[in-house]
């Protein structure tokens, strides 16, 4: 059966669907704002990577804050999810502005705005995600991918803002300030809560336990967090990397380069959503869903590991650099989407909530290390080296993924063997 989307001929979805990604990519391009004009506040810090990492990291930081508070006081159910998405895009782009007014004179209280901006992004892109549930059912897959590649726009935008020129540093963070409030303007007046919106159990402190007693959802948070050691180091330093490899080009050329590396993984997004849902009308079925997802994630992680290696390679030819960068975007981000599903799939259906926000924390918070580790990788060795180590992550998360499929398998395998055996043929035959 020809894959059409579910909500093509489904008005209502179609119409929170496109209000929800616009939204999303509006505000999501507060993540990137402190990266992309790095290297403006460095020579006004007189600082180095070391000082200047930390604009990055912070917001690594605050996002996994702000998700802990948002689940442990169950925020997105007490309240409205789109008054939390609206509510925190405006907050998250205050504090972005504050950081616009700031972050010239005062290093600390430039770190700790980028902080709070990711602490109230926290309350943006899990709550999207969770809007986009409660429209979807079939093909919910795609429409998380659809989500998730706006995002991934979203993110790149404050590079192609810079592509546009030398523009002052302050015009480029405050107009991510300006969008955060387009985005809120969106979905406050233009979403509802759809027909599948559920509750989520309460925060659980003792069900983070289950991610390490749990084998399966230990095997696919192993992939995430391979996936995710590769993922922000590369969104956050593909501007950086570029750069060092074309010194000898304009610096409009090079911002021009990361935002389409950075976009591009729209594509990937959308391409995973549609192969991990199968056929439209497809009964659902656990182990067939479960393993096609794995697949999707190992193949989108082979694909990245590999870039990070052949970035390397060509590290010294700017635009072979540039050509490995886009197909490392799409490979990159494709299968975000795809490991949410999986946990949510493996986990205790009671504490999936518990078990979503554990994978979050997790991920972003490894998210610091290896970015961190990156930095100082590159300012010892050079940034051909510490592009190759990237492909660490994948790697390992492959393994787990191919465990993961392999568990499943066989537990599908012993199912089907001790369905036969209870069926009435086989006490018949005996």
């Amino acid at each position: 059966m020809r894959y059409n989307l579910a909500f093509v001929s489904a008005h209502p979805q179609r119409r929170v669907l496109l209000c929800l990604a616009a939204a999303e990519l509006l505000a999501m391009s507060l993540w990137f704002t402190g990266t992309a004009v790095l290297p403006q506040l460095a020579r006004q810090w007189h600082a180095g990577l070391d000082v200047t990492s930390w604009l990055t990291i912070a917001v690594q930081l605050g996002f996994v804050a702000g998700a802990l508070v948002i689940a442990v006081f169950n925020l997105s159910d007490v309240f409205a999810p789109t008054r939390v998405f609206a509510a925190c895009s405006v907050a998250a782009g205050a504090a972005n502005a504050a950081f616009a007014a700031v972050a010239g004179r005062h290093v600390a209280a430039a770190i700790a705005l980028r902080f709070l901006t990711g602490a109230f992004l926290a309350g943006v892109y899990p709550t999207g995600m969770k809007l986009v549930a409660g429209w979807f059912r079939q093909g919910r897959g795609l429409a998380l991918g659809v989500l998730i590649g706006a995002l991934t726009v979203g993110s790149a935008l404050p590079h192609g803002v810079r592509a546009l020129g030398e523009l002052d540093w302050r015009a480029v963070v405050l107009s991510s300030s300006a969008l955060a409030l387009v985005a809120a303007a969106l979905v406050a007046f233009g979403v509802h809560e759809g027909p599948y919106a559920t509750s989520n159990p309460p925060f659980r402190f003792t069900q983070i336990g289950e991610t390490f007693r749990n084998r399966r959802l230990r095997l696919a948070n192993l992939g995430y967090l391979g996936h995710m050691w590769e993922l922000y180091s590369m969104w956050g330093w593909i501007a950086v990397l570029l750069a060092a490899a074309g010194t000898s080009y304009p610096r409009s050329l090079v911002e021009l380069g990361a935002f389409c590396a950075i976009a591009i993984g729209a594509v990937g997004c959308v391409w995973a959503g549609r192969a991990s849902d199968g056929r439209a009308g497809e009964p659902y079925e656990g182990h067939a869903h479960l393993c096609r997802r794995a697949r999707v994630t190992i193949a989108a992680m082979a694909v990245s590991g590999a870039c990070c290696l052949l970035a390397a390679a060509v590290f010294q030819h700017f635009l072979l650099l540039v050509a490995v960068a886009l197909v490392w975007g799409i490979a990159v981000v494709a299968d975000s989407a795809q490991f949410s599903a999986i946990i949510s799939e493996v986990s205790n259906w009671s504490y999936v909530g518990t078990a979503l926000t554990t994978q979050v924390a997790l991920g972003f918070l490894l998210t610091t290390i290896s970015l961190r580790i990156t930095a100082a990788l590159a300012a010892s060795s050079g940034w051909r080296w510490a592009a190759a180590s990237l492909a660490l992550g994948p790697a390992l998360g492959i393994l787990a993924m191919r465990r993961l499929m392999a568990l499943s398998a066989a537990t599908q395998q012993e199912e089907a063997l001790v369905g036969a055996a209870a069926s009435p043929s086989a006490e018949l035959e005996s």
